[in-house]
């Protein structure tokens, strides 16, 4: 796969194929290459975005005298290796092996650590699992869009007791609502997912131009509060992009919300080329390999694999940077204060950023550059 054209990248940032690591060829944008021997940052994408994710990021840590490198995750862009299809072998997507993966490119750019992991929506999922289990490698973890609420316990002091309850079927309370509901997390991990948005009718820069709007702080239903806990009716709360109705797709869930061309000609923190080029990627790859990442989560795989660091916290130097409209800080009722209070030792901050929704780093990258290299410099 070739690299990205220099044409629709920012002055000072690279794009290169790095071959053979973990099984792939993986495809990273880089910026403060030039000279050998800077710290090294590590920005991490999620759904569905891409390393190009980060442009807005990379040359302000250049700038501050990092290397900052920013990969297509597997499953995403111009990463080469792995598989799109629906009934390839799952475990190639674990989070061991996201690890893995996310080590290979830094060593394989000669560091052996990192000052810092940055990880936005799925990219933080995997950022946590960096800090938590190589402490030694990144030695700071930024966390975006997506709080740690911490590691799941193990049953502990079961034997000769009566089993526990069983947790209550939260899809079939969602789909018992007067106004019948699914949560995204399952509807991303089924089969006909990627078929419904990869041929949208509306055409898949469409599909993108509305799942991005309807998610930013640009779409003005965005005002997130905590939910109480984890039913059907709190669940219900929050806009169908996460709750989605029954019926629907998420390509006819988004199409409600598309920008009006005014909406869409005043945009400036993702304008029509920016755009083009996510929908050209996703047009090429399908939407398959980001949807595996969903389909670990909600077959318990993740579960599982955080399950073997039971009553670890993460001890690094941490802070958190998100959206004020961003439904993402709530979406797992409890998770933000959780990883304010126990999961994370050393939360410096919780930076909360007006005028940006789940898209942080793209909406408003100025205040994240700010808060971001002073966290670095502490």
């Amino acid at each position: 796969m070739d690299p990205l054209p220099a044409s629709v990248l920012p002055n000072g940032i690279r794009s290169r194929v790095l071959p053979d690591i973990n099984g792939l060829d993986i495809h990273i944008l880089e910026a403060g290459y030039e000279r050998p021997g800077r710290p090294a940052v590590m920005l991490l994408h999620g759904f569905p975005e891409l390393a190009y994710s980060w442009r807005k990021v990379l040359p302000a840590l250049a700038d501050a005298g990092y290397h900052a490198i920013a990969p297509d995750q597997r499953g995403y862009g111009r990463t080469t290796g792995w598989s799109a299809d629906y009934d390839a072998d799952l475990s190639s997507f674990r989070f061991l092996t996201l690890l893995r993966d996310t080590i290979g490119v830094l060593f394989a750019l000669g560091h052996r650590s990192a000052e810092a992991v940055v990880g936005h929506d799925f990219g933080a999922a995997v950022a946590s699992f960096l800090a938590l289990v190589r402490p030694d490698i990144f030695r700071r973890m930024v966390l975006m869009s997506a709080p740690f609420g911490g590691v799941p316990a193990v049953p502990f002091d079961t034997a000769d007791k009566p089993a526990a309850a069983k947790a209550p079927d939260i899809h079939a309370a969602l789909a018992a609502l007067p106004r019948p509901r699914k949560h995204y997390q399952w509807y991303q991990s089924t089969r006909e997912a990627n078929e419904n948005q990869w041929h949208a009718k509306q055409g898949i820069h469409d599909f993108l131009r509305a799942y991005y709007h309807y998610k930013s702080a640009d779409w003005k239903g965005n005002k997130p509060f905590e939910l109480k806990g984890w039913t059907a009716e709190e669940l219900a709360k929050m806009p169908t992009y996460y709750v989605m109705d029954l019926a629907e797709g998420m390509a006819e869930t988004v199409a409600k919300e598309m920008p009006t061309p005014a909406e869409i000609a005043a945009n400036r923190w993702l304008p029509d080329h920016e755009l083009r080029v996510y929908s050209e990627e996703f047009t090429r790859t399908t939407f398959q390999g980001g949807l595996n990442w969903y389909r670990v989560r909600t077959s318990g795989l993740i579960g599982r694999e955080y399950e073997a660091f039971t009553g670890r916290t993460i001890d690094v130097p941490s802070t958190f940077i998100s959206g004020a409209s961003d439904w993402g800080n709530y979406q797992s009722p409890g998770a933000l204060e959780r990883m304010q209070k126990s999961a994370c030792t050393n939360m410096k901050e919780i930076h909360l950023v007006e005028g940006a929704g789940h898209w942080v780093q793209q909406e408003q990258p100025d205040a994240v550059n700010r808060l971001l290299l002073a966290f670095l410099r502490s």
